[in-house]
């Protein structure tokens, strides 16, 4: 029975989730149930693919990297995958009908990092956060607003921008690792050996801006969607408030978090401030 498979395919990309994000995990719990299972769907593909560049030191990344690719077009063209990941991926990209050329430049972005380590230019720097991060957003905007083109261009600006601020935060957050570990630069014209206060203020501002643009999105999306976006975007907020607080030399040498105690505060907060239209 195709049904049990794809049952066990949607369990798989729940997993994963729970597994890879907490944070990410409880914010789409906040999605209404008709929406919810689909962005699982959709966080299981980016999650595999992130893993495969980010992860898999001890093996060909390349290799796996290329299977992963034919993989995925023949989930895309046959409608089926012997990878629950991919089946599940699958489902809602033909379901949304989801534009190929975001996935394309969601790939094209994670295959980058197999052999970039460095983005001299903004040009470079916006062209990588654009398929790593923005289309991310313009997949799930596309599940958000149910396939409506008309409401999909116009919050489209703003969850790209989202996107992009998540990202951000994650490069900021993340500085340590991908500098040390997988000696990875991505903020362009600035020394990450030598990261000094005003270069970091100039990334925070840069963040901020996105911030801003993308919440008058979120206090348009579908009901449906507001809520789990909402939680999302404060969450990765308090994050930012956190680095901006952070010296520069301590966020070079440690990982910033937001506490489960914050985490609930803030969930709650976020809860109290849906339900009474107070976004």
């Amino acid at each position: 029975m195709k049904a049990l498979f794809d049952q066990v395919s949607n369990e798989c990309s729940i997993n994963v989730t729970k597994m890879y994000s907490t944070s990410f995990s409880s914010a789409v719990k906040m999605l209404a149930p008709s929406i919810r299972q689909d962005i699982y769907n959709i966080y299981g593909f980016v999650r595999f693919a992130d893993e495969i560049v980010d992860s898999f030191h001890d093996y060909d990344k390349e290799f796996l990297f290329d299977r992963f690719q034919k993989d995925l077009n023949f989930a895309l063209e046959q409608k089926i995958s012997l990878n629950p990941i991919l089946n599940a991926f699958q489902y809602t990209v033909n379901k949304y009908k989801i534009p190929k050329s975001l996935i394309t430049a969601f790939m094209k972005s994670m295959k980058m990092d197999l052999y970039k380590s460095e983005y001299h230019t903004t040009d470079e720097y916006n062209e990588y956060i654009y398929g790593s991060a923005d289309v991310v957003g313009l997949m799930c905007l596309q599940v958000f607003v149910k396939g409506d083109t008309k409401k999909y261009n116009e919050l489209k600006d703003s969850a790209m921008r989202l996107g992009s601020a998540f990202q951000k935060v994650n490069f900021l957050r993340d500085l340590k690792a991908d500098f040390e570990e997988l000696n990875r630069t991505y903020f362009p014209n600035t020394d990450l050996s030598q990261l000094d206060e005003k270069s970091k203020q100039e990334i925070i501002k840069d963040i901020e801006s996105d911030f801003e643009a993308a919440f008058v999105g979120i206090k348009n999306l579908p009901i449906e969607a507001r809520f789990g976006v909402y939680t999302a975007y404060r969450y990765y907020k308090k994050l930012l408030i956190k680095l901006k607080k952070t010296p520069s030399t301590e966020i070079k040498n440690t990982r910033i978090r937001v506490s489960d105690y914050q985490k609930a505060s803030l969930f709650a907060q976020c809860y109290f401030n849906f339900k009474l239209n107070i976004l």
